[in-house]
């Protein structure tokens, strides 16, 4: 069985997707932020 994982704050969310219009890869943040790479937004 998968387990729930609580979602991210709206905020953080927002914040991350904007860094990504500006530019900046997935990978990069995930080495930043250390949120999993695969996680889509």
């Amino acid at each position: 069985m998968a387990k729930h994982r609580t979602p991210y704050p709206a905020e953080f969310r927002a914040q991350i997707v904007e860094l990504v219009k500006a530019g900046r890869t997935p990978e990069e943040l995930a080495k930043e932020f250390e949120p999993l790479r695969d996680t889509r937004m």
